[in-house]
C-alpha cells in the first residue's frame, strides 16, 4: 500500500462556505479516480493551536495510483478552484505502508 498524506493551514478570513466547498469538491474524486482506494479527509479538531486546519488521507495500491490522482484532471481542478485560493500553508509526504496481516485474532 501507498499512503498520501496533505495538511492545509488555510489564509486568514477564510469562511466556512469556502470549506465545506472544498469538502464537497473532494468527496466527489473517489467516483472519478478508480486509483483511490481509501479517501478521507477533514477538519482539525482544534484541540492545539499549531495544527494544520485541514487533513486528506488517500491509500493507492501502488505508487503509480498516487501519481494518476495527483496528475488526475479533477483533482487538479480541485486544488486550483477551491483549495489554492484560500490557501496559507500546505504540508504532504507519501510513504509505503505495510499490508495488513491476515488472521491476526481470528479464532
Amino acid at each position: 500500500m501507498f499512503r498520501h498524506v496533505a495538511l492545509f493551514r488555510w489564509a486568514e478570513g477564510t469562511t466556512a462556505d469556502e470549506v465545506r466547498a472544498v469538502e464537497e469538491r473532494l468527496a466527489a474524486l473517489p467516483d472519478v479516480i478508480p486509483d483511490l482506494l481509501v479517501y478521507t479527509f477533514g477538519r482539525d479538531a482544534g484541540l492545539s493551536d499549531t495544527n494544520h486546519d485541514f487533513a486528506v488521507i488517500a491509500e493507492f495500491a501502488s505508487v503509480d495510483g498516487f501519481l494518476s490522482y495527483r496528475d488526475h484532471p479533477s483533482h487538479r481542478a480541485v486544488l486550483e478552484d477551491v483549495i489554492k485560493p484560500i490557501l496559507e500553508q500546505r504540508a504532504a509526504l507519501q510513504f509505503e505502508t505495510p499490508e495488513p496481516r491476515q488472521g491476526e485474532g481470528d479464532e
